[in-house]
């Protein structure tokens, strides 16, 4: 036997230890799966939170919208401001009522006439506040309202997909048509 005969059986049985010792096999197999994991748990997260998000919207403008139609807003010679606080009022302190949410409320002759663009947006993909109005109409009047909010995604991986605005946002929208009732 050779000199190096027991220098490699002694590499051999190290290298046996070696590949043998299953401690922290866990914890490196965790280490390889954790990101993606992560990623999809808090992106799905993110799908739970805006379709929550505009549930809640829908509900605050389907509530709010009934003040129109029945004309009790337009009677009381409220406006713009007590609709959107009425919407605001609906939504569970879910969504910031500030800038974010924007109100649309349109007047129509018939319903075959109710057909929109999508919003016009700025030079920084902001909605251009200017594109919005309020009438609520008068009575047996058609009316479309529509509330758009602006939501922040808070995924930087998943929210790419999600965004439909400039800098990682989602736009919600809600619309609500109806005729009036007599008043």
């Amino acid at each position: 036997m050779t000199k190096a005969a027991p220098a490699q059986a002694l590499w051999r049985r190290r290298l046996h230890e070696l590949t043998g010792d299953r401690r922290g096999v866990a914890a490196v197999e965790f280490a390889l799966i954790a990101f993606p994991f992560f990623v999809l748990i808090f992106g799905l997260l993110e799908v739970v939170m805006i379709f929550i998000l505009t549930s809640t919207l829908d509900y605050g403008v389907m509530e709010a919208a009934r003040r129109l139609r029945t004309g009790e807003l337009q009677t009381s010679g409220k406006g713009l401001t007590e609709f959107k606080a009425a919407v605001c009022g609906q939504l569970y302190n879910l969504l910031d009522c500030g800038d974010n949410l924007l109100i649309d409320v349109r007047t129509f002759n018939n319903f075959a006439s109710t057909d929109f663009d999508k919003p016009a947006v700025d030079k920084d993909g902001n909605l251009k506040q200017d594109q919005f109005e309020f009438e609520p109409g008068g009575a047996d009047q058609i009316v479309v309202v529509r509330a758009f909010y602006t939501w922040s995604l808070m995924t930087p991986v998943i929210s790419a997909p999600l965004a439909n605005m400039s800098g990682g946002r989602r736009l919600l929208v809600s619309t609500a048509t109806f005729r009036n009732e007599p008043f």
